[in-house]
């Protein structure tokens, strides 16, 4: 079971977290100064486009970050204590147990040599100090909460026996098996058809629902954020530009990077034009120039609008 957390502390604290590569002239910051907190049982939402730094800011929580990128500033509390002051075995013990993680891509990321129900059992017998008579039970009752048909044979299935759904129902049954306090989703249904996308999503959010786990969703996706996270932050460049309400960034964007995200999606209903079609709104150009993307005001050349009160600062985390 999770252990009691008292209901106003949080769970989860970044704070001024800095992800770098270190070099001679110092530490290149990828990720910079990105704050944030979960509270138990909350669904909070990180979105961004592709290399935002979403996925590094996840990585970094459980210390899985790959050489030479590292941890160059801030803390990661967990119940008040900093992950980077646990030894490498604590943390492994932390991993799957108190906070668990589900990635993009189920096939590289389950076994290809061991059977589906042997990957389960193992968190049981790792963690749990089960014996693999008993984990091996647990598995395929893991496997039947994650409503997987006839989970007693699935159990002997291997990773390419089964389908795309029925690999990340596999994750999510591993990812939960010891009730963790806290799970990581990254993009957990990137590699989906739509269909199947719902049906996971809608997984995730019940069994973590029942067990009061707290969840960081990370995404692209704004429609799957809105449906399951009570708050946002959006990310640009390495940077948190903005953390609200969930309702509240949606209905008043304040970020201009967080209005062009919202401005870019496609609307049922709305028809403009001889052709009864609207046009997608973009946010206009790329930047190339790394020197540009490491400068705080990052996003001034893309903004439409070029607002001086940018620099001086802006409530709601505008940059």
């Amino acid at each position: 079971m999770n252990e009691p957390v008292e209901h106003n502390a949080p769970l989860l604290e970044l704070k001024n977290l800095h992800v770098g590569i270190p070099g001679r002239r110092g530490s290149v910051d990828i990720v910079r100064d990105v704050s944030f907190s979960i509270m138990p049982g909350e669904a909070f939402g990180l979105v961004g486009e592709s290399g935002s730094g979403k996925s590094l800011t996840a990585l970094s929580l459980i210390r899985l970050l790959k050489k030479p990128l590292k941890v160059s500033q801030g803390q990661i509390l967990f119940k008040g204590d900093d992950l980077q002051n646990l030894t490498d075995r604590a943390m492994r013990q932390m991993r799957g147990d108190r906070i668990a993680m589900i990635f993009q891509e189920p096939m590289t990321a389950l076994n290809p040599l061991k059977t589906v129900g042997r990957q389960i059992a193992e968190m049981f017998v790792l963690h749990k100090g089960m014996g693999w008579a008993e984990a091996g039970r647990k598995a395929v009752d893991a496997l039947a909460s994650v409503h997987v048909p006839a989970p007693e044979e699935r159990v002997r299935a291997y990773p390419h026996q089964m389908s795309g759904g029925m690999r990340q129902r596999v994750m999510i049954a591993i990812a939960l098996a010891c009730d963790p306090d806290l799970l990581i989703a990254d993009e957990p249904t990137t590699a989906l058809d739509v269909t199947v996308q719902d049906e996971v999503l809608k997984l995730i959010a019940e069994l973590c629902a029942a067990r009061g786990t707290a969840v960081l969703l990370i995404s692209h996706d704004l429609g799957v954020i809105a449906n399951m996270c009570q708050r946002v932050g959006v990310m640009y460049s390495g940077r948190l530009v903005e953390e609200r309400d969930t309702y509240d960034l949606f209905a008043d964007p304040r970020h201009p990077y967080t209005k062009g995200l919202l401005g870019a999606l496609p609307r049922l209903g709305t028809r403009h034009g001889a052709a009864g079609r609207q046009r997608l709104v973009d946010i206009d150009s790329l930047i190339k120039d790394r020197d540009t993307l490491l400068q705080e005001f990052c996003f001034e050349p893309r903004n439409p609008v070029r607002d001086p009160r940018l620099r001086a600062g802006m409530a709601g985390g505008v940059e």
